[in-house]
Formats: structure tokens, C-alpha cells, sequence
């Protein structure tokens, strides 16, 4: 695989921003500054998260106050309204897979930490992939399970020859990050790829990943992802279009020239991008989203692969859900106070900041703004300022829910009756996405009185109860 991504980027044209930027900085020492400092900017982060939160409440105060506010909504909307229709209508790009003359050797990792009900299935897949058994192999980290998660990987051994297992003890430290690390470090492929261990794996999927690592700058490639419990409940109902709504976003962020995200399961990093960023960093809890800016602000690219998906349990209570979009939540907000001096910088084109711009505004200051929005109407009486940006966010996210689960499905010929399924499955979504305008303000205004622990808060995974049991009386 191709490994002269440095040299190619610096032979770029560089953006006109970019050039302009260029001018009052030292890229040499700028360079020195990232490699040296890309880990320390996370101290602190509860003192910036404080002093965020202050300048988002002071600013919306402020805009009911003053008489100009008008006109500093109205640049917001046409912001906000802009970026919404280049993601409505830049055209998805179509994806060819190349054909490859040498297939890559492939590493695949899965950190595991009580997973006996769902550990046997995955590895049985991993171990019939549609790939040469010469050219991957597959490590299980079994990071201290009380289970018997580790008894059953070292049986699966014996069976399966590709399958390694590494065993971590309490004393081992960095989660889930520190768990991969250690196992990465042992790996010899070319491009890495991990799951979770409640993962429904493709057979074909290496087949159809690999290849788009043929572009030199893709440093990464996320498959989209799907619940494979997606009936059983209204939350896992909701899950599913949640899903269907987010790989939309990826393909259009792309086409726009934004920025590609990784989700943890399902997401492929060529091993040369990984060394260059350090690795996955045991000091956030997301360590997805984390590994996503530093590869951009590393002038690396992420793509996307549509098809085929992998799929993943959906959580099934209100509370689990509660939890897990807090981490999430956290962990994405996380990014933004560790990195801002990098993201702030030449190191970032204006179409990727422009997106990074417009989804922190949507995803967190106008959710955290709309406290101190609804303070101020009801105790003074005036318009509210930030619900009609945020109507503009909900329509895109209605429309992106219809067309993002109606791409799930490419072959299928729509009807006018498959239209209204859409229609209804994207209402229920939209009903169910409403907890992301409790979860946001919530975690930002705790992340500025205290952090979550940085330890794995894994979730829990029911897998196949049958399989379970009979792994469990073997």
C-alpha cells in the first residue's frame, strides 16, 4: 500500500486560506509544536469546559439585550441554511471498488471486557472472512473480564489459528484505548481494522474495505453501521434511523470536502496514519472520536463504505441509552477544548473547518444556548433567538433520516406506500432524537463542574442468549 502520504500533502496546492494563514506562521516550528504537544492540550478540560459554558450563557443574555441581535442571528442562519443545502444537494459520490494487484496483510483487534455472551460468535466470523487466511489475522484483548470471557477465547484457540488472545490484568491501564495499544503494538498489517465484540461482521467485508485504501490519503475508512435489534423496541427503532441519519451525514460531509467521522465498530486506520498520530489516546473516553480530529489535523482523509454494513446491538432502556449518549456526548465535546489551538490553525482547510464549525454549533451551543434562551423569554418576554436556527438543523435531520434510510437499501424499487414507511419510520426517529437536546446541556454543564472517570463504562451485550448458554455449560 502506498506510504508517501507526507510528502504527497506537501505537494499539494494549498486553499487560499490556507496560503494567506501561511504567511504569519512557521510551518517547520508549527510542525515541531503538534508532534511534541498532541497529547498534552487535555489538561484542563474542565476549566475550559466552565469557561465555555460562561461565554455561550453571557453571549445569549447578551443578544436579548442589545438591539443589533438581529443581525447576528440573521449571519447565523445564513450560515446554518448555506451548509444545510450543500449537504441536501451535493451530489454522494459514487463509490467504485478498485481492483488490487497485491492484496495488503489486514489486522483485526477486538477489545473485550465480559462479553461472554457475544465473544464466540464474533470470533467464529472473523475466522471465516472471505480474505487469503495467509493475509490477516485477528486479536481479542480480554481486558480483565470477571466472566468467563477469557476461558472461552483461549478454547476458541485451539480451534481457530488466525485467533490471538492477549490477556490484560487489573493492573492494565488506559481502557479501552490502552487495551488496543498494547494489542497494536503486536499486530503486523498494513491497515487495522476493530470491532466491538456484539458485532455482525460481513464476510465480505475486507474484500470491499481494503481496496479503498488505494487513495494515499486516506488514513481511515468507517462501514457503516446498523442495529441488528432494530425491532425489538421503540429505542432501538429509534437507534436504527439514528444510524441511518449519521452515515448520511458522513457521505454528504465528504462530498462536501468536510470531515469523515470514525465509530468505534467497524473502522479500518492504515497503520501508517495510526503511528504518525500516536496511537489511540487512553486519556479521552471516545477513543473513536478522538483518533477522528487527530487524523485530519494530521492532513489525513476518512471515508466512508455504504455497503455492506456491520451491525451492532442497540441498547433496549431509556437509562443505558442515557448513559452511553452522555459518554458520547462528552467524549465528541471532549475533542473540541483538547484540540481547539490545532483546529484553529493552518492545519485544517477551510472546507473542513467550515464543517467542524457548523456541527459544534448544532451539536452543542445551540442546544446548551437554548437554557439561557428560554430564561430570557419567559422572564423578559422577548423572541426567542436560538429555536429558529435550530428548526433549520431539525428539518435537515428530517430530511436526512428519509433519504439516509432509503440508501440502505439502494436496490429496492420505492413505491408511493414504501415513501410513506419512510416518512413514518423518520417521525419516529425525529420524536426519539429529542434526547440529544437534554443529553448536550446536561454534559456540558457537567463537564464544568467535574469529568467522568476516565475508565471503560462498556456496554452491556445480550448477543445470542442460546449461544450464551451453551458456552457457558461447555
Amino acid at each position: 500500500m502506498p506510504n508517501n502520504h507526507q510528502d504527497n500533502y506537501e505537494n499539494q496546492e494549498l486553499d487560499p486560506i490556507t496560503s494567506f494563514i501561511d504567511e504569519f506562521s512557521d510551518p517547520e516550528m508549527e510542525e515541531e509544536e503538534f508532534r511534541s504537544d498532541f497529547f498534552q492540550g487535555l489538561s484542563g478540560r474542565r476549566k475550559k469546559a466552565a469557561f465555555a459554558l460562561g461565554i455561550i450563557w453571557i453571549v445569549t443574555v447578551t443578544l436579548h439585550l442589545v438591539s443589533w441581535s438581529v443581525w447576528i442571528i440573521a449571519i447565523l442562519g445564513i450560515f446554518v441554511t448555506i451548509q444545510a443545502l450543500r449537504l441536501m444537494f451535493v451530489a454522494s459520490p459514487t463509490i467504485k471498488t478498485p481492483e488490487l494487484e497485491k492484496l495488503p496483510y489486514v489486522s483485526l483487534m477486538v477489545s473485550a471486557k465480559n462479553e461472554e455472551a457475544v465473544v464466540a460468535k464474533l470470533v467464529k466470523m472473523l475466522a471465516n472472512v472471505d480474505y487469503p487466511r495467509h493475509l490477516y489475522d485477528f486479536w481479542v484483548i480480554n481486558d480483565n473480564s470477571s466472566d468467563r470471557t477469557g476461558i472461552i477465547l483461549d478454547e476458541l484457540k485451539q480451534e481457530y489459528p488466525q485467533l490471538k488472545v492477549l490477556h490484560r490484568d487489573a493492573s492494565a491501564k488506559g481502557g479501552k484505548s490502552g487495551a488496543l495499544n498494547q494489542a497494536f503494538l503486536q499486530t503486523k498489517g498494513e491497515i487495522v481494522g476493530v470491532f466491538d465484540a456484539d458485532a455482525i461482521i460481513p464476510r465480505d467485508i475486507l474484500l470491499k474495505t481494503v481496496p479503498l485504501f488505494t487513495e494515499e490519503r486516506i488514513g481511515a475508512i468507517q462501514v457503516r453501521k446498523s442495529i441488528s435489534n432494530s425491532n425489538d423496541n421503540f429505542w432501538t427503532k429509534g437507534q436504527s434511523v439514528e444510524m441511518a441519519l449519521d452515515s448520511y451525514f458522513q457521505q454528504q460531509r465528504i462530498a462536501c470536502g468536510g470531515m469523515g467521522e470514525l465509530r468505534g465498530n467497524g473502522q479500518f486506520v492504515r497503520r501508517l496514519a495510526l503511528e504518525s498520530c500516536g496511537g489511540w489516546n487512553e486519556e479521552t473516553i471516545t477513543d473513536d472520536l478522538d483518533l477522528t480530529i487527530r487524523l485530519h489535523l494530521d492532513h489525513w482523509d476518512i471515508g466512508i463504505l455504504e455497503h455492506p454494513a456491520v451491525e451492532e446491538e442497540g441498547v433496549k432502556g431509556a437509562i443505558a441509552l442515557w448513559h452511553q449518549r452522555s459518554r458520547w456526548a462528552e467524549g465528541g465535546y471532549q475533542r473540541y477544548l483538547d484540540y481547539w489551538r490545532f483546529i484553529i490553525s493552518n492545519r485544517l482547510n477551510w472546507q473542513k473547518k467550515f464543517d467542524l464549525l457548523y456541527f459544534f454549533m448544532v451539536q452543542y451551543i445551540f442546544p446548551t444556548a437554548a437554557i439561557p434562551d428560554l430564561i430570557m423569554v419567559t422572564t423578559h418576554h422577548t423572541y426567542p433567538l436560538i429555536a429558529p436556527l435550530s428548526s433549520l438543523t431539525l428539518f435537515l435531520a428530517f430530511w436526512g433520516m428519509i433519504i439516509g434510510l432509503k440508501r440502505t437499501n439502494p436496490e429496492k424499487e420505492y413505491k408511493f406506500a414504501d415513501y410513506l414507511q419512510l416518512i413514518q419510520k423518520s417521525i419516529l426517529g425525529m420524536i426519539y432524537m429529542t434526547h440529544w437536546f437534554i443529553v448536550m446541556p446536561v454534559t456540558t454543564g457537567r463537564m464544568s463542574i467535574r469529568q467522568k472517570r476516565l475508565k471503560w463504562v462498556k456496554t452491556v451485550h445480550e448477543g445470542d442468549k442460546e449461544l450464551a448458554i451453551s458456552n457457558i455449560s461447555n
